[in-house]
């Protein structure tokens, strides 16, 4: 059997409204196997899940009941320290809206995780370096000293990028990563991340367009909470 980056078994996740409203069962039984150096695209309307669901694998937020293993050790599990620490150093995460910080510099906004590590440790040269080569390997090489409002979308979405590779994790969460983008700058991001899946990462990825959905090697569409169609195709 191959080695697992996750693996969710009948997982649910219910959202409680208050007194005398019937919760919202987001999830109502997922169970899904994500081969470790796998691309899983997660598809499905408005409202069916797969944002939540990308929450929960990102260590997020926990299940309301089910168990989620993260390369083998139960998510559901951990305490709020554990999966802080799961969220900095196992999981990158990339996001449609980016996310950066709009005082700082493409360099700073790359360093952002470097300041969540246990311990809190100062940034060494070691790390400068890596922040360095992660710049110059999105094309960035030559924009350290911009901030976000000096940078096109897609620039902009290159630095999310390296921001979720600093600390080297195995796992890349990307939630719509080319919604507000064209669509020559959409391919190259996915190139960038077909690349990094080609070096080993996992990439999880939510989309709602097939075309991008068919860049993966794996496609789930979720649809009231459930996986509703799932295909598994050769690396």
């Amino acid at each position: 059997m191959p080695e697992l980056a996750a693996q969710l078994i009948n997982l649910h996740k219910h959202y409680d409204l208050g007194p005398d409203i019937p919760p919202v069962q987001a999830l109502r039984g997922v169970s899904l196997d994500i081969p470790a150096g796998g691309f899983l695209a997660i598809m499905g309307t408005s409202g069916s899940g797969k944002s939540t669901l990308l929450n929960l694998l990102g260590a997020l937020d926990r299940p309301t009941r089910g168990q989620y293993l993260l390369r083998g050790r139960d998510v559901s599990q951990m305490d709020d320290d554990e999966l802080s620490s799961v969220r900095n150093t196992e999981v990158g995460f990339i996001f449609q809206s980016f996310n950066l910080i709009a005082q700082y510099t493409v360099l700073e906004n790359i360093e952002v995780p470097l300041h969540y590590r246990p311990g809190a440790p100062s940034i060494s040269a070691d790390d400068r370096r890596r922040c360095l080569d992660l710049a110059s390997l999105v094309g960035l090489g030559d924009r350290l000293d911009h901030r976000p409002f000096q940078l096109s979308g897609g620039q902009q979405q290159r630095v999310a990028i390296a921001r979720a590779m600093v600390n080297d994790p195995a796992i890349i969460m990307a939630d719509e990563p080319t919604g507000n983008l064209d669509s020559a700058t959409s391919e190259e991001i996915l190139q960038i991340l077909e690349q990094l899946n080609r070096e080993g990462r996992t990439i999880i990825l939510v989309t709602h367009e097939p075309e991008i959905a068919r860049r993966a090697k794996q496609q789930v569409y979720m649809r009231d909470g459930l996986i509703a169609g799932e295909g598994i195709f050769p690396g």
